[in-house]
């Protein structure tokens, strides 16, 4: 199983930014997927999530900002983030699971999910 990001970099506060993930390995279409996000010294955070069937789930600060979408027909999970705030850098990663879905939820417990990819930066600054 393999997830790979793409799309971070520096942006300029009230700028955009639209993250991808690919994933191979696995059965896209039967997995629930979502963003995490970690600054330094801090733990891992929920972003945002979509369940297999396409339904959602945003954290707070996300709320408004941010876009998840899935693309089952390339294996594709996108976080369009905008307008994007001065905030400390992050490491933005995409999640894959669980690998038993029982539920169909848009899951936002970082145990909930099997997989991770190897993330990618995100800076806001002037």
């Amino acid at each position: 199983v393999q997830l790979v990001e793409s799309g971070g970099g520096l942006v300029e506060p009230g700028g955009s930014l639209r993250l991808t993930c690919v994933a191979s390995g696995v059965t896209f279409s039967n997995y629930a997927m979502a963003w995490f996000r970690q600054a330094p010294g801090k733990e891992r955070e929920f972003a945002a999530a979509i369940a297999w069937s396409g339904g959602t789930s945003y954290n707070e600060f996300a709320k408004g900002r941010f876009v998840i979408t899935r693309s089952s027909t390339t294996n594709t999970v996108y976080l369009q983030m905008i307008p994007l705030k001065p905030e400390a850098p992050a490491v933005y990663y995409c999640g894959a699971g669980p690998v038993v879905d029982h539920y169909g939820l848009a899951y936002a417990r970082e145990d909930d999910h099997a997989y991770w990819g190897q993330g990618t930066q995100v800076t806001v600054s002037s």
